[in-house]
């Protein structure tokens, strides 16, 4: 007879070390994945309320200085944030700050650069990302109130129109000859990936409290 043959527990044992290999390795994306998230949420959080406290601080110092001093502290305070974008009907609450670079629209809405400022004849465009501060957007509609507080005064807007169009479409951003207001976001709102369209809303300016 011949002898059993032995069976080698090589290939088995090495078959559990790359599950353990590829468990480890995983389990690690996984745990640096969700760092990173909660890092980005955090950092937004916290700007958020950083600058909402210094927007509401400076607006009150505004208030009570003489009209030459108040003047100047308002050449101060716009080169950061310049104001307070809220749409009440949706919860939506953010701060404005003054262009449209990755790190801006990472934290807050931005001003387009070129475009008008609130109180001016012209239009301000606005962008934010869709799966943060706009996702509120998606539900919005013609006769929605739109408040824009800045520290020139409180700017209160009311949508006309939403359409969705192409990134080549750049008439949504030219100059109008009312006063207007143009939200800029990425379309469709839970699009994996860059999102192939642009969401736009457009309002008009209906209301302007000057501040004191």
């Amino acid at each position: 007879m011949n002898p059993p043959r032995r069976t080698s527990k090589k290939p088995r044992k090495r078959g559990r070390i790359f599950v353990r290999a590829a468990y480890l390795f995983f389990l690690t994306v996984g745990i640096v994945g969700l760092g990173c998230a909660g890092y980005i949420v955090a950092d937004e959080y916290i700007y958020q309320g950083v600058e909402a406290a210094k927007f509401e601080s400076a607006t009150k110092a505004i208030a009570t200085e003489p009209p030459i001093a108040s003047a100047s502290k308002r050449v101060i305070v716009n080169e950061g944030v310049i104001g307070e974008l809220e749409v009440p009907r949706l919860g939506l609450k953010v701060a404005v700050v003054q262009g449209d670079s990755d790190r801006i629209l990472r934290r807050a809405v931005g001003h387009l650069a070129a475009t008008a400022m609130p109180g001016e004849i012209g239009n301000v465009a606005l962008a934010g990302h869709r799966d943060t501060f706009f996702r509120p957007l998606r539900k919005i509609g013609p006769g929605d109130a739109i408040a824009f507080k800045t520290y020139d005064g409180d700017f209160e807007y009311r949508v006309e129109s939403v359409e969705v169009v192409s990134p080549r479409n750049v008439e949504v951003l030219k100059p109008t000859g009312a006063r207007t207001l143009t939200l800029v976001t990425c379309y469709p709102f839970y699009y994996v990936g860059a999102a192939p369209n642009r969401f736009i809303v457009r309002a008009i300016q209906v209301e302007h409290s000057p501040s004191p």
